[in-house]
Order: structure tokens, then C-alpha cells, then sequence
């Protein structure tokens, strides 16, 4: 933010005046350069070049502000205003600070960030709501994407695959609420969830083999859990020779594979008319010769068009799903495919989910703020009218510590898992003892 050495203790009736203010002239000087620079060419400067060339506009109109400011505040100044110019104004430290992992804008005078798993408010705020409709709107119609009265609601995505979700009144009854789900410019693969504790080398050396024999993969987890990072380390055991499909409500997958087809759906025009949906993403994604097809996640009908891709030759897709549990995931599943409008018997949709889904994964989000997987299980198929499952691994709690950092540790149920004899029939061979009730404390 502007002038912070000048600001004072945070949140005091000065300190906030004086962000205030300095919020208001960049908006201002802002608003005056939009009117005096060439528009057409603004996107083909770069940063350096720009930054010449206002330099003597921005003293021109700090002298008609009747502003003195130092060198160093004007060079601030002036990143402040290349920021709003070219990036989303008071939004770019954050987004360009890597401890930051959300960050949360209720209304233009509040904005939340987590940082390792705990949130804390900034100093950081905007002039008023036009400024950060404005700011919304920069992002959306990047991805020609839209939000008005009409259609106060979207879902978008920044350049590097950050997750964008705002919601402006009249649903948001005070003021635009922003959530931005930041992802690492480098993915985090498995190695390093390791390293977070987040998995063991164990499991993560079971989850290698089980994406290589490509069984079909369901992540299941709440907001927040890590589910699509998962996803993303998963997806780096994939033989770099398979073509995978990608899709996704907005795009934000980072395979690293040379053969991947992105595919992202489309929201209504104004005319109400255009929309592409996940399920009609998945019909085309069929006819484009894909090895494998990977879902962002499943939210409705187009989960049944998922597991008829798992069941008729794409083995190794993989996708993920809001559930608290992996047995509540299968009944989101179900749930959803009833959704799809198909006169299909509880019997016949649950014999479809045991067959396609091979393995189901639980990520959690605990109270400390870590992502851990909970649990692996596996389904073995039907006993009567029930989806018969077993879990492989979990994470056994044993409280909390002194710290307030959840207490644990990994554990094996003894199961050996019926797909073992598919990794030996596929050259992959784990240890006998990477399945006995043994436990690893940590």
C-alpha cells in the first residue's frame, strides 16, 4: 500500500485515513492518465516503457493535486498506478506475494488472506465499490466472462490458473464479495506433500502405482481441502505418451504432460443463449481419441457421462467431488446422476459407480489449517443393493498439541487391495509389507 512508514498502527482512525487517501489519488491520477494515454497501444507496452512515459504526466498531476511527495513515494505512486493500469490495482502485492494462499474481498473496504492456513486482515482495501467492480470486471472479461445485475454471480480464473469467484449485489447484500484461490506458479508434486506431511511416502508410493495401472481415481473432499493440488500431483505420474482431456468450469488444472487438449465450458450471453456445459464438454471429449479424461470435478448430470467414459475404455480418468466422506461421495455421485434426467433404478446407477470408480481418495482440511489425505479405499463391488468398499489407509487423530497443531498418524488396515493383481499383471510390484497393520508416526 502507499506510504506505509507514514501510516501508523493498522486499523486506527489515521492509519485508515491515510490509506484512504492514498488509495483516492491513485484512483484519481488513475482515472485522469486513462484520458491521456493512447488506449490502443496500452496493451502492447511493456511495464519498463510505461513507466517513462507517465513518470512526467503523474508529476503534472500531482502538482494540480497541490501533492508533494518524496522520490520514494513517488516511485511508489507510481507502481501503484502501473498496477491499475495493467494489473488489478491494490490486488498485485498480494497476488504477488507467495506466503498468500486466498484472498478474500468483502466489500471494497475489507480484504481477508490466509497464510498458512490461517486468515488475517490486511491494510489492503479499495476506493470504493466502483473501483472494485471495475477490478472484477477486468478480470472476468478476460476469460469472456460477464457479471452484472443480470448475472451477479461468476466463476473465473486469472492467467496462472488462479481460481476467481465474485458475487456483486443485488445478491451481495452489502457490497461485491471476491474470493481469489491462488495457485503456485511451480505445482506442488508429490515429493512435496510429502515434505507438508500430507501424505505418507507410502501412500503416495500407492498412489503412483494405482495412476500408472490406471485405475479410475475419485477425489473426494471439502472446500478448500487441496482436492485440485492432489489432482495436480496425481496427474504427474501420467506417462507423458497418453493424450489426456482436461475439463473444467474454469480452467485451472497445470498438467506438465506434452499431450494434454484443455477444454473449458461457456457461460449463457446476454441473450441467454450459447452455454456449453460439462456434459457436453464430456460427449465431445469422447470423440477426440483421449487416453484419459480428467474432470475438474462433478457437480451434476455430467457425472454419469464420467463413468460411462471410465466404463468403456478411458481406465485411468480421474476426477474429484465435494464429500465429507468417501461413502458420501458415492451418494453424491448417485444423487448426481439422477440429476441427468436418466429413468435409471438406484440398483443399475450403483452397479455403474462400483464398476467404473476404482479408488476413492479423502483429502481433508484440519481445524491448524493443514491439507491432509485421510484415507484410501478401494471398491470391490456390490453386495446386494450396497457398494461394497474397503479403506486401505487413513490417518488415525490423536488430538491436538500444545501448538495447536493436530496430532496424528498414518496407518495401514491390513487390507491387501484386489488391485494388486492388476499393478502384477502391469509390472508393478509394492512390497508385501507396504500393507500390514503396521503405523508411522510422525
Amino acid at each position: 500500500m502507499l506510504w506505509k512508514d507514514e501510516v501508523g498502527i493498522t486499523g486506527s482512525a489515521a492509519s485508515y485515513k491515510a490509506l484512504d487517501d492514498g488509495v483516492a489519488l491513485r484512483v484519481r491520477i488513475h482515472q485522469r492518465l486513462l484520458d491521456m494515454l493512447n488506449l490502443s497501444a496500452l496493451d502492447k507496452a511493456s511495464r519498463e516503457s510505461l513507466r517513462v512515459e507517465i513518470r512526467a504526466p503523474v508529476g503534472q498531476l500531482l502538482a494540480e493535486e497541490k501533492r508533494l511527495l518524496t522520490p520514494v513515494q513517488t516511485d511508489q505512486l507510481i507502481e501503484d498506478v502501473l498496477d491499475e493500469l495493467l494489473g488489478l490495482g491494490p490486488l498485485e502485492p498480494l497476488l504477488q506475494d507467495d506466503t498468500v494462499s486466498d484472498i478474500l474481498i468483502n466489500t471494497h473496504a475489507t480484504v481477508y488472506v490466509e497464510r498458512r492456513g490461517r486468515l488475517e486482515k490486511t491494510d489492503v482495501h479499495f476506493h470504493d465499490t466502483r473501483h472494485l467492480i471495475r477490478i472484477i470486471n477486468k478480470i472476468v472479461s478476460a476469460v469472456g466472462r460477464r457479471v452484472d445485475e443480470s448475472q451477479p454471480m461468476v466463476d473465473a480464473r486469472l492467467p496462472d490458473g488462479s481460481r476467481v469467484n465474485a458475487i456483486i449485489p443485488p445478491l451481495a447484500v452489502d457490497g461485491p464479495l471476491v474470493s481469489i484461490r491462488k495457485f503456485a506458479a511451480v505445482p506442488i508434486h508429490m515429493a512435496r506433500l510429502i515434505e507438508l506431511n500430507s501424505i505418507s511416502s507410502e501412500m503416495a508410493e500407492v498412489m503412483q502405482a494405482i495412476v500408472k495401472a490406471r485405475r479410475n481415481v475419485l477425489i473426494s473432499g471439502g472446500t478448500g481441502s487441496g482436492k485440485t493440488t492432489l489432482l495436480n500431483a496425481l496427474s504427474a505420474f501420467i506417462d507423458g505418451a497418453e493424450r489426456i482431456v482436461t475439463i473444467e468450469d474454469s480452467a485451472e488444472l497445470q498438467l506438465q504432460q506434452p499431450h494434454v487438449g484443455r477444454l473449458e465450458t461457456r457461460p449463457p450471453n446476454l441473450e441467454d443463449r450459447g452455454e456449453v456445459t460439462q456434459r457436453d464438454l464430456l460427449r465431445n471429449a469422447l470423440r477426440m481419441r483421449p487416453d484419459r479424461i480428467i474432470v475438474g470435478e462433478v457437480r451434476a448430470g455430467e457425472a454419469f457421462d464420467m463413468l460411462q467414459a471410465m466404463n468403456t475404455g478411458h481406465d485411468g480418468s480421474m476426477t474429484t467431488v465435494h464429500a465429507n466422506t468417501p461413502r458420501d461421495a458415492l451418494s453424491r455421485i448417485e444423487q448426481m446422476i439422477g440429476m441427468a434426467g436418466l429413468e435409471l433404478s438406484p440398483r443399475s446407477i450403483r452397479q455403474q459407480i462400483a464398476s467404473a470408480i476404482n479408488v476413492v481418495v479423502q483429502v481433508e482440511r484440519l481445524e491448524d489449517g493443514n491439507r491432509k489425505l485421510v484415507s484410501i479405499s478401494e471398491i470391490v463391488g456390490m453386495e446386494e443393493e450396497v457398494i461394497s468398499m474397503q479403506e486401505i489407509f487413513r490417518f488415525r487423530r490423536q488430538g491436538l498439541g500444545k501448538d495447536g497443531l493436530v496430532k496424528g498418524e498414518y496407518e495401514t488396515t491390513g487390507v491387501r487391495p484386489r488391485f494388486m493383481d492388476v499393478l502384477a499383471a502391469r509390472g508393478m510390484e509394492l512390497p508385501s509389507i507396504t500393507f500390514a497393520p503396521a503405523r508411522r508416526q510422525f
